[in-house]
């Protein structure tokens, strides 16, 4: 199984920016995908999940702004995110199934 986040980027203070989440050697579909982030110095902390029925969750900070949703024709999930904020600035990454991806660097300019 290999996962891989992509699509971050600079963006200024209120963009957007829509990350993916790939996946070879299983499907998205089974478990939940999980969306955490780490901010340099930081502890890695939970973003948001989707799980098998499409159901969402998301951490307190980030409600109202982001959500998760997927193509499963293209075994993609992804992680919209709106109303950036300086403190989004992280490493982005997925995970399922106990598997991680490569993280992908989010960066909010003020």
């Amino acid at each position: 199984v290999q996962l891989q986040a992509s699509g971050g980027g600079l963006v200024q203070v209120g963009g957007s920016l829509r990350l993916s989440c790939a996946e070879s050697g299983s499907s998205l579909r089974i478990n939940v995908v999980g969306w955490y982030r780490q901010a340099p110095g930081k502890e890695r902390e939970l973003v948001g999940l989707i799980d098998k029925d499409d159901n969402t969750n998301f951490a307190d900070s980030v409600k109202g702004r982001f959500t998760i949703d997927r193509d499963p024709d293209k075994n993609v999930v992804y992680l919209q995110m709106n109303g950036l904020k300086p403190e989004d600035t992280a490493t982005y990454y997925c995970t399922h199934l106990g598997w991680w991806g490569q993280g992908t660097q989010v960066t909010v300019s003020s």
